[in-house]
C-alpha cells in the first residue's frame, strides 16, 4: 500500500527521490520521507502528511548525497505521524529501510530484539527490519539482508541502505512489487515503473524471493539464498505524458475521458480483420481444454469485482458455462469447490492486489487453470496466471478506477465471445453482430462525455444530500453497485445499490421525501418491472434520475423526475456505456464538496496487503 524509490549514481539523489515519490503518491500519501548518505553519515528527513510537507522541510535543510531511498506511506501499522513515517533506522542510525507490505511476525521479532537491548520508537512493523538487519550485520550488507528476510513472514518490497557500505543499495521483493531501473552510471529502484520512467526505460522486474544489489555502475541479481540469476531487460515503451494530467483538472477526469481510447486499444488486434470473430492469442488453452471447463470462478476486489459481476452474465449468456463470482478476500476462506475442470478468472488493475493474488495461488494449488485480466504487464498476477488478457487502459493514476474498470468489461466481452465461438454456443452471425456493436462503443462514449455539463448539474444537486440509492435489475444492478462505490469513495456521500426487485423486502423503509435515487433502466426485457420499482420509490417521495437507453425517454420520462439517455446499443453491452454517466456524477459531486478527487481519504490505489 506504500511506494518506495531508491537511487545510486553520480547526481544529487534528493530531487530524484522526491520526483519519484510524486509519481508514487497515489500508492499512499499520509506521510513521506527520504534517507540520504551525505558523504559522512546517513541522514533521514520524514514528515506526516502529503509529500509537499516533506518538500517544504527539505527546502530549508536539503540532504546532499548521491545515494538514497524514499517512501510514501499508506498506514497499516501505527497511525500517520512523523515517527511512524519511513525510512526507519536502527538505534545507531547507520541502517535505513523503506518497506511496502506487512511483516506478519513483527511482534515476535520485536520482542526478541528488545530482549537484546534494541529500543523501538515507532508503532510500525517496518522498524523491526532496520533493527534486524543491524543485528545480522557482520561486514556484508547483502548477507545481513538475506539473513534478515529469511526470518520475516509476510509481504515486503525493501530498499536497504547502510552508511557502512554507501556504495551499495540493496533491494528485495517478496509478494510486493518492485522494479530495478538501469541507467548510465546510475541505477534506480521503484515500486512502479512511473517512478523511474523519467530517467530510464530499461528495467528488471523482480519476482518473489529475488533481490538486487545496486552500485552506480552495476546491478547484480540474485535469490535471497544468494544464487546469482540473470533476467531479460524489459524495455518500457510508455509515453511519459500518459502519467500527466494533459490539461485536465484531475487525473480521474482525464482517465474518464480516455475511455474511448482504452476501449479501442483493448479491442485492437483481438478482432479479426473482417470484424466477425475474436482472436485471443494470449489464451493458450486447446479446444479440448476449453470443452473440459465445467464451471468458472471470477475472483476480484472492489471495482474489479463489479466488472466480474458483468463478466459472469456475459460468460453465462454467451458460453453457457455456470459462473460464480467471489470477493477475493473471502474466496479462500469459504473452502470453494475447485477442480481441474474449474477455470478461475482473477481480475486486478494493478496485478498486485494481495487478496486476488492469494486466491490465484489457492486456485493453482487445487489444480485449476487460472486466467488473469490485468492492466499491468509483468505484474505478479500476469506472471503467475496460466493465461493473461492485458487490458490496454494505460497507467491509471487516480485512486478511483474508471478506465481500468471499463477496459475489464471489454476484456470480458471478448472472452465471452471467444468462448462462445470456440464452444459453438452462439452462431457466427450473432458474434459478428456483437463485435460490430462493440466497435461503436468508443464513439458512443464520446457522445456521453460531450454531455458532461448536464451531469455536472445533476451531481451538484446530489452533493447537497447525505444519502442516496442506486437501483437496477440484471446487468443494471451490477453497474449500480459500481456507481455507488464511485460516489462513496470520492464524495464520501453514503450510498447503497440494490437490485430493484429487492426494495420491497426492507429497503423501502429507508426511502423518504426528497432522497435521491438513481435508477438504471437499460435492459429492455426488464423495463416494465423496473418501472414498477421506480414508481414504488416515487410514491414514497424519492427524487429519481433515470439512466435510460436513447429512444425510451418518453416512456420512462413519465415515471422519473430527471432523465439521462445513453446511446442505443445491444443489451449485453449497455454496462460499458451506462457506467460512464455514473463516473461523471461521482466526480462532479466530489468536486462540488471540495474533496481531493484523485486521492480520497483513507484509500490507496494498489492494495498490496490483505
Amino acid at each position: 500500500m506504500c511506494g518506495i524509490v531508491g537511487y545510486i549514481g553520480k547526481r544529487d539523489s534528493q530531487d530524484i527521490l522526491l520526483e519519484g515519490l510524486k509519481k508514487l503518491e497515489y500508492r499512499g500519501y499520509d506521510s513521506a520521507g527520504i534517507a540520504v548518505f551525505t558523504g559522512q553519515e546517513l541522514e533521514v528527513r520524514k514528515s506526516k502528511g502529503r509529500l509537499a510537507v516533506l518538500e517544504e522541510k527539505l527546502d530549508g535543510e536539503p540532504l546532499r548525497g548521491s545515494v538514497g531511498i524514499g517512501h510514501t506511506r499508506w498506514a497499516t501499522h501505527g497511525k500517520p505521524s512523523d515517527v511512524n513515517s519511513h525510512p526507519h533506522t536502527d538505534n545507531s542510525a547507520k541502517f535505513s529501510v523503506v518497506h511496502n507490505g506487512i511483516i506478519e511476525n513483527y511482534i515476535e521479532l520485536k520482542e526478541e530484539l528488545m530482549a537484546k537491548g534494541r529500543r523501538f520508537v515507532s508503532e510500525t512493523d517496518t522498524e523491526v527490519i532496520s533493527h534486524l538487519v543491524a543485528e545480522e550485520y557482520d561486514g556484508d550488507i547483502v548477507e545481513a539482508v538475506q539473513r534478515a528476510v529469511k526470518r520475516m513472514r509476510g509481504a515486503f518490497a525493501l530498499g536497504v541502505l547502510t552508511e557502512y557500505e554507501p556504495d551499495r543499495l540493496v533491494a528485495v521483493r517478496f509478494a510486493s512489487p518492485l522494479v530495478i531501473g538501469i541507467g548510465n552510471g546510475e541505477n534506480f529502484i521503484g515500486s512502479d515503473i512511473p517512478a523511474i520512467l523519467e530517467h530510464t526505460r530499461d528495467v528488471y522486474i523482480l519476482n518473489d524471493g529475488e533481490m538486487a544489489v545496486l552500485t552506480k555502475n552495476s546491478v547484480e541479481l540474485m535469490t535471497i539464498d544468494g544464487e546469482i540469476i540473470s533476467k531479460e531487460i524489459f524495455h518500457v515503451d510508455w509515453d511519459l505524458v500518459t502519467a500527466e494530467k494533459a490539461g485536465f483538472d484531475h487525473f480521474m477526469l482525464k482517465e474518464i475521458f480516455e475511455q474511448p481510447k482504452a476501449y479501442r486499444d483493448t479491442m485492437m488486434g483481438r478482432v479479426s480483420e473482417d470484424g466477425r470473430s475474436v482472436q485471443l492469442k494470449e489464451i493458450g488453452m486447446t479446444l479440448e481444454q476449453l470443452k473440459a471447463i465445467r464451471n468458472v470462478h471470477i475472483v476480484a476486489c472492489g471495482t474489479a469485482y463489479h466488472a466480474g459481476m458483468i463478466g459472469k452474465q456475459v460468460i453465462e449468456s454467451l458460453a453457457r458455462i455456470p459462473v460464480e463470482t467471489d470477493v477475493a478476500s473471502e474466496y479462500r476462506y469459504r473452502s470453494p469447490i475447485i477442480t481441474p475442470e474449474t477455470l478461475v478468472i482473477v481480475v486486478s488493475q494493478s496485478g498486485e492486489t494481495a487478496d486476488t493474488l492469494a486466491a490465484l495461488r489457492e486456485a493453482k494449488r487445487c489444480g485449476a487453470r487460472v486466467l488473469a485480466i490485468t492492466n499491468v504487464v509483468g505484474s505478479s498476477v500476469s506472471r503467475e496466471a496460466d493465461d493473461v488478457i492485458i487490458t490496454q487502459a494505460g497507467p491509471e493514476i487516480a485512486v478511483a478506477s474508471t478506465k481500468a474498470y471499463t477496459s475489464q468489461l471489454i476484456a470480458f466481452y471478448l472472452l465471452g465471445l471467444y468462448l462462445a465461438e470456440s464452444l459453438e454456443t452462439r452462431d457466427s452471425a450473432f458474434i459478428a453482430e456483437v463485435l460490430e456493436a462493440m466497435q461503436q462503443l468508443p464513439e458512443q462514449v464520446e457522445r456521453i462525455l460531450s454531455q458532461s455539463v448536464v451531469l455536472k448539474q445533476v451531481a451538484e444537486s446530489i452533493s447537497k444530500h447525505s444519502n442516496l440509492f442506486f437501483i437496477g435489475r440484471g446487468s443494471d444492478f451490477a453497474v449500480a453497485q459500481e456507481g455507488s462505490l464511485k460516489l462513496k469513495e470520492i464524495s464520501y456521500i453514503h450510498s447503497e445499490a440494490y437490485a430493484a426487485g429487492e426494495l420491497k423486502h426492507g429497503t423501502l423503509a429507508l426511502i423518504e421525501e426528497g432522497i435521491p435515487v438513481i435508477a438504471l433502466i437499460t435492459q429492455e426485457d426488464l423495463y416494465e418491472k423496473t418501472l414498477s420499482n421506480i414508481k414504488e420509490v416515487k410514491a414514497r417521495g424519492a427524487h429519481v434520475l433515470g439512466i435510460v437507453n436513447g429512444g425510451s425517454e418518453e416512456e420512462v420520462g413519465k415515471s422519473v423526475d430527471e432523465l439521462f439517455a445513453i446511446p442505443k446499443t445491444l443489451p449485453l453491452l449497455t454496462p460499458a456505456l451506462s457506467v460512464v454517466p455514473l463516473q461523471l456524477i461521482a466526480y462532479y459531486a466530489s468536486l462540488a464538496l471540495g474533496n481531493d478527487v484523485d486521492k480520497p481519504r483513507n484509500l490507496a490505489k494498489s492494495v498490496t496487503v490483505e
